[in-house]
Formats: structure tokens, C-alpha cells, sequence
């Protein structure tokens, strides 16, 4: 099956803004600040553009991460620094791990104007993640114009995905149970990164079973990878509406410039194969320069 557009730029645009969760400037940067841990940095600096918000509403609108997860994290995350701090924190840090990538010949100011174009054409209107990224002020040196508009991008495709998972019935545990079922990552990998139990997965996938979508050895049946299809193809609509005002000349110009960058940072394992996002990148995502690039020259 062909990729839709959506679907290819989310692929090529996830890294460049992931990278900002798996490069140690990250944690090492929110560490100086007094946060404990990986995941209250994690928290903390996705959460930031909405504000000192609480646990409640970042388990709301990050849909698939178990509660007690997000509590652990926040609100205590705001006593070591606020969300103002953490934005210039995690700004700095996406400076220094983009920095150490060799330069892959990249027009950089071209592929952050074009992003910053497509960014602010993305849907917002009941969409808060990318409401409130979108409503910051836009950093100067084009590599991090670049790093926000992806950013601003991939929330406004994945609060899409949050609205086309509730409209499929699926619960945040179950949305993690079907994509894996469907060859995403797989349940261990999910259990680490999203804290789902195993009597809460079972129960989970009981009720997922009596809805006819699983069977008793875990697999998708027909009518469940329908739904999950269905799931997968709303979330690629609702973001159609920004890439198609974006125009496909500008989209073709954006992949062909971001696609070194980003192959570069998978190649180098710098964002795992295995990621909790489901996106993967196999050797015809990557440019034959980006495959064969080493990070540490």
C-alpha cells in the first residue's frame, strides 16, 4: 500500500523532533535544573508550552500513558523549574544534539523556512499540543526554526490521533495493545515506556476480545485491523488538511531536504529502531549518504 502524504512527512519529520526525547543534552540539561529522572524530564518538557498544568490534563492529552506514570512526574516537576525555563532548557539542548551530527549538505535555512510554512498551516482548532507550541515565539538559528516547526507538526498530527483513537472506542491502553497487535512495537516495549501492568493489559485485551478485534492468542481478527486501519487513515485525513495547503511542490522540497537529516539520525541509532512513537525506517527510508554517514566523525 502507498504511503499518504501525511503519513511519509510525519515519517520524515518525527526524528529531527524526537531526538530532542533519546540524546543524553536532554536529561543532562533538565538534571542541572533539579528534575529527577528521564521520564520527569520527558514530562516536563513536552508539557511546558501548556503551563504549570496538572497530571490530569498531560494524561489527557498524551492519551497513552498510564496515569500514575504522568503523576510521578507532574506537578512536582514545576517546583525545580517552570515551564519558561524548561523551554529555553529544551531548546538548548536540541542545539547541542543537532550540532553533533555531520552536516549532510542540507540546505538548513530552506528546509526550517519550508517547515515553518507547513507548521503554521497545521490545524490547531481543538488540538491543544499544537495550540499551544504553535502560540510560542519562533527561535532564531534556522536549525531550531526547523526543530520547532516539526515540532509543531508532529502535535498537531498526534492530538489528530488522540480525537481518531476516542472515536474508534479504543482506550489508551488498548490504543497501545492494537498498534502492536498490528506490528508495531511490541508489548515489552510498551510496558517499559508506558507503564501499563500486565493485569491492566489483560483486562484491556479482554474487553477488546468480547468486542470481537483480538483474538484469544492476542492477534488482530479481521474487524480488528479494520478498526485500527481506520484509526491509522483518520489520523493521516485530519493532518491532509495543512499538507494540502502546503502544496505538493512544497512537500516534495521539504522530504527531499529533511530526509538526509533525519536518515542521518536513525542510521546512527541516535532515535532506536524500536521507538514507543511506532515510527520506523527501514534501508529504503534512508539516503545512501545518510546509511553510510558516522556520527562520530
Amino acid at each position: 500500500m502507498t504511503e499518504s502524504r501525511a503519513r511519509r512527512l510525519w515519517k520524515v519529520l518525527e526524528p529531527y523532533h524526537a531526538i530532542t526525547y533519546f540524546a543524553p543534552d536532554t536529561r543532562k540539561a533538565t538534571d542541572a535544573l533539579g528534575l529527577r529522572g528521564g521520564w520527569m524530564s520527558y514530562f516536563a518538557c513536552r508539557a511546558a508550552p501548556l503551563g504549570a498544568v496538572g497530571p490530569e490534563l498531560v494524561t489527557a492529552v498524551f492519551y497513552n500513558f498510564h496515569p500514575s506514570m504522568v503523576a510521578r512526574a507532574i506537578p512536582d516537576a514545576w517546583n525545580f523549574a517552570t515551564p519558561s525555563q524548561l523551554l529555553t532548557t529544551r531548546l538548548e539542548a536540541v542545539d547541542s544534539a543537532v550540532r553533533r551530527f555531520p552536516d549532510p549538505g542540507t540546505p538548513v535555512r530552506r528546509a526550517a523556512e519550508l517547515a515553518r510554512q507547513a507548521a503554521e498551516l497545521a490545524p490547531t482548532a481543538g488540538r491543544p499540543l499544537a495550540a499551544a507550541n504553535a502560540a510560542l515565539e519562533w527561535p532564531d538559528e534556522p536549525h531550531l526554526v526547523l526543530w520547532q516547526a516539526t515540532t509543531i507538526l508532529r502535535e498537531s498530527r498526534g492530538d489528530g490521533h488522540v480525537s481518531a483513537l476516542v472515536g474508534a472506542g479504543l482506550s489508551p491502553c488498548q490504543a497501545c495493545i492494537t498498534i502492536s497487535a498490528a506490528g508495531g512495537p511490541s508489548k515489552e516495549v510498551f510496558q517499559l515506556n508506558r507503564r501499563w501492568s500486565d493485569e491492566e493489559w489483560a483486562a484491556a485485551s479482554e474487553d477488546l476480545r468480547e468486542r470481537g478485534l483480538l483474538t484469544a492468542d492476542g492477534v488482530l481478527t479481521e474487524a480488528g485491523h479494520a478498526l485500527r486501519q481506520s484509526v491509522e487513515d483518520t489520523t493521516d485525513r485530519l493532518a491532509e488538511v495543512g499538507w494540502s495547503a502546503f502544496g505538493d511542490e512544497n512537500a516534495a522540497e521539504l522530504d527531499r531536504l529533511l530526509r538526509p537529516i533525519s536518515g542521518a539520525i536513525m542510521a546512527s541509532g541516535a532515535v532506536p529502531a524500536d521507538n514507543p512513537m511506532a515510527m520506523r525506517w527501514d534501508a529504503a527510508d534512508l539516503p545512501t549518504s545518510a546509511a553510510s554517514a558516522d556520527p562520530g566523525k
